[in-house]
């Protein structure tokens, strides 16, 4: 049985609001869905039917993205979902290839998510290209190492995000362009990131605001929720929940962090933060940060030979992979890889592959942080000629490491 697939109208928004209710087990309230519909690109909205029903739905929010060396236009895929009714019928396959080549015929040579279930996405190519360190910070003894930076120019301002968005918005538009995986925020992004009505909140508190400036203007803030918690003691152990630090520079960011953790009557500090974030150095006492580690953003490079042209290379390269690409078989074949830090050409090869992988391998590494020698160990590529692997691998790693940092 076939499902027909098309892009869907602006007034099919209350059926794919049903569809992908259903499918993630969450109404959103009617303000966020109203934003969320305000940043639906209706004509990028896939949509497949059983008859006039609509049985499943997949979206592209277009943003531009910080790659090794380069800003570039990437696929942000979202709202994929089917109704439990018609799992298995092949109809999310159907979708994710005519997805996929919607994306080529535009132009766009990545594509990105994130997973609500990581064991699905690698069937499509799409490699786990960033990581994220869930921690959880005692206060008492986080004190930082000695020589932690500081600037004797700089304060901390207690506000409310509302009050200081442009300069939020502001921080985050030049430190977006540090990492890869961070990307642009349009306004109906900033909106949803910044409400705070009270499903927002999920019992966390009000959103607060600090910033870090000085005598010529605001160098970076942080945003987070305060949830109250007293002990059976009556001794109070408030959990404070970090949204965003962002700053400019390393004094404002060790400011900002310990204005988020010298807060009166907080007992622990949670936070989602890049796995090489500053802050695992400035603390003191390493013991006193725990950590558990999930998967951030997932890459699929749509097409090859553009996307590594992309980028930038740590170190000089010069090898011939042969890609394995079932849903894109435009990228299956074997491309010579030639650059460095200057850039880089891929061009389709005859010579023998000096390294043959499947494309969720180059889209694991695509922001820097790909796992070449783990899966070389674990029999996931083949190498063919000695050292070619290692050669890849240093070449396309990157530091500071990818992390995007908020769900699109």
């Amino acid at each position: 049985m076939t499902f027909p697939i098309r892009p869907i109208g602006e007034s099919e928004w209350p059926a794919m609001l049903t569809v992908t209710s259903e499918a993630f087990g969450a109404t959103p309230p009617p303000p966020l869905a109203e934003i969320y519909k305000s940043r639906t690109e209706f004509d990028r909205t896939l949509a497949a039917f059983d008859g006039d029903l609509m049985v499943g739905t997949t979206g592209i929010d277009s943003f531009t993205m910080t790659v090794p060396g380069a800003a570039i236009p990437v696929a942000g895929v979202t709202a994929v979902s089917v109704l439990p009714s018609h799992r298995r019928r092949g109809i999310l396959t159907s979708l994710m290839r005519r997805q996929l080549a919607d994306i080529r015929e535009r132009g766009e040579a990545v594509a990105a998510l994130y997973a609500s279930e990581s064991v699905i996405y690698g069937r499509y190519g799409y490699g786990r290209a960033a990581s994220e360190i869930r921690v959880t910070v005692n206060r008492p003894g986080s004190a930082f190492v000695p020589g932690a930076p500081t600037d004797p120019g700089l304060r901390l301002r207690v506000t409310t995000p509302a009050d200081v968005r442009a300069d939020l918005e502001r921080v985050f538009a030049e430190v977006a362009t540090r990492r890869p995986g961070r990307y642009a925020r349009n306004k109906s992004l900033w909106d949803s990131l910044l409400i705070d009505e009270e499903f927002a909140q999920q019992g966390k508190g009000t959103l607060r605001c600090l910033v870090a400036e000085d005598d010529d203007g605001v160098r970076g803030y942080a945003t987070f929720r305060i949830n109250a918690k007293w002990d059976d003691d009556g001794i109070a152990a408030n959990e404070l929940h970090v949204n965003e630090v962002e700053a400019l520079d390393p004094a404002a960011y060790a400011l900002l962090w310990r204005g988020v953790l010298d807060r009166d009557l907080v007992a622990k500090v949670h936070a989602g933060r890049p796995v090489d974030d500053p802050l695992v150095a400035l603390l003191a006492d390493a013991r006193q940060l725990r950590a558990s580690i999930s998967d951030d953003l997932w890459v699929r490079l749509v097409d090859v030979q553009k996307a590594l042209e992309l980028r930038s290379y740590a170190a000089p390269v010069d090898v011939v992979v042969e890609v394995l690409d079932e849903y894109c078989p435009w990228n299956a074949g074997r491309w010579r890889l030639s650059g460095d830090a200057s850039g880089a050409t891929c061009k389709p090869s005859e010579d023998e592959p000096d390294v043959t992988l499947p494309v969720a391998a180059l889209g694991s590494a695509y922001l820097g942080d790909g796992q070449f020698a783990t899966m070389l160990g674990a029999g996931l590529l083949n190498e063919h000629r000695a050292g070619a692997v290692r050669e890849l691998a240093t070449a396309m790693a990157w530091s500071p490491k990818p992390w995007a940092g908020l769900v699109f």
